[in-house]
């Protein structure tokens, strides 16, 4: 499974007609410590590519996650439940940290998102 990228460092795996959806390990850094992650939209709602869909919030800032792919939220990690777990974003962002899961649409869609190669030279020109 490749992992693709988006300019506003969401990263998504897709496997099985599934998106799995989280922030990118500059984002937690750039975040600092996150104390709660919420959905902004409902389990089933239809998102379009680039809808929010869910809020990460900082000692810093509160930050809108905007869905890197088009189709239908389908679940929430709910270790995000336990407000004391958040901060799961900063140790694992790529793994245990993953924020939402998406049946996906529309495949091509990946095609648009960065590679870890490309994304990795974009947060360096940053």
């Amino acid at each position: 499974m490749q992992r693709k990228f988006t300019k506003e460092h969401e990263w998504v795996i897709y496997d099985n007609g599934v998106g799995t959806i989280g922030i990118t390990d500059y984002a937690q850094k750039q975040l600092g410590d996150v104390v709660y992650v919420t959905l902004t939209e409902n389990i089933g709602t239809i998102v379009k590519k680039d809808d929010s869909v869910a809020e990460v919030e900082s000692v810093k800032s509160v930050s809108q996650i905007f869905s890197p792919i088009s189709g239908e939220i389908i679940e929430f990690n709910t270790v995000f439940e336990d407000e004391s777990k958040s901060n799961l974003i900063n140790e694992d962002p790529y793994g245990k940290g993953w924020i939402l899961k998406i049946k996906l649409s529309n495949m091509k869609e990946l095609d648009t998102l960065m590679t870890e190669e490309e994304y990795n030279k974009y947060i360096e020109s940053l």
